[in-house]
């Protein structure tokens, strides 16, 4: 599994990294949880995402971590986690971030995470307090890096510029979702931002919550995502005139996977990968074949070549262009 730097820190991550939302804690046993995080760490992968609010705010098992398997040094390791959206406390200001993380870490009983992510802005609290108790954190050690998540452009550009006004530290990556089905901030914006102020980008949902899978062609099976306790919204996504022409664009690229032998995940995550601005794809599971499966995408990233590209673009319909008004103003 190739290593990238996580935008331009020196922060190396592997190309893909293991997520833990949805399935950890819940839709899969302690058991199968270690054997996939114990894959996943054979297999090269050094990035273990978490977060304050994954099954219900216990976080991944610190026994699904590899330094608990394997006994190697949490230097060789990665791992993040997320504060705010969904948790304990309803602001990011100072006081609920250090206990926010101090509480996280108990958890993963770990000294530090590598890059503790604000998981969207906090409308009520200024940007400047959430840089200030970002670098709070980390100035006490609780973290190495921080970053965004579910952030826009201009907000992202705001903690920059307070981090560099005020003497702060500013982020240095925002986790995006990104798959064929959702494109324009991880192939426009992000790219602005990497040029401008060297923001990385981790992405989440290669497969659009397994939509890409291919699963849910025939309907929705009873033990997929679409039919667990509050995805509602995807099984509606899913049944929308926009989902049945998803599932139409999904069956080309099934014929598409075929002749380049590999399956309709595999292409789409290689295709995820393909984006040279795309530090690291965060892969989920609930089993460990099917964590094969997708670390095998590795294996056909060479494959898509520029026309395979361009032919997937004309499935798809949906490639974004930069729009001449997007632009940061000149002080940035």
């Amino acid at each position: 599994c190739v290593n990238r730097n996580l935008g331009k820190s020196g922060l190396r991550v592997s190309c893909v990294g293991l997520g833990t939302w949805v399935t950890f804690g819940g839709q899969i046993t302690d058991e199968v949880a270690e054997e996939m995080t114990t894959l996943a760490y054979e297999s090269g992968i050094n990035l273990f995402d978490t977060s304050e609010v994954y099954n219900c705010g216990s976080n991944i098992s610190v026994s699904f971590l590899p330094m608990h398997v394997f006994n190697c040094r949490r230097s060789s390791l990665v791992i993040t986690t997320k504060i705010f959206w969904g948790g304990k406390y309803v602001h990011i200001f100072l006081s609920s971030m250090s206990l926010c993380l101090r509480a996280s870490l108990d958890r993963l009983q770990l000294e530090y995470v590598d890059v503790v992510f604000a998981n969207r802005p906090d409308p009520y609290t200024p940007i400047e307090e959430t840089v200030r108790a970002m670098t709070y954190v980390i100035n006490r050690g609780m973290a190495l890096y921080w970053g965004t998540s579910r952030w826009n452009s201009m907000e992202i550009m705001e903690a920059y510029s307070v981090a560099r006004q005020f003497n702060q530290i500013p982020p240095i990556c925002e986790q995006a979702e990104y798959h064929m089905f959702q494109r324009e901030k991880v192939e426009v914006q992000l790219p602005q931002l990497y040029h401008k102020i060297g923001i990385g980008a981790v992405t989440w949902s290669p497969l659009a919550c397994g939509i890409i899978s291919g699963k849910y062609r025939s309907g929705i099976p009873p033990s997929a995502r679409a039919s667990l306790k509050g995805y509602e919204w995807m099984k509606d996504k899913i049944k929308s005139e926009e989902g049945h022409r998803e599932q139409r664009k999904l069956q080309e690229l099934e014929t598409l996977a075929q002749r380049l032998q590999c399956t309709l995940p595999q292409l789409a995550i290689a295709w995820c990968l393909r984006n040279d601005k795309v530090n690291s794809v965060l892969l989920g599971a609930s089993r460990p074949a099917q964590l094969l499966e997708n670390i095998r995408a590795l294996q056909v990233l060479p494959k898509i070549t520029t026309s395979i590209a361009s032919e997937i673009d004309c499935i798809l319909k949906n490639k974004p262009h930069c729009k001449n008004g997007f632009r940061f103003s000149k002080e940035h």
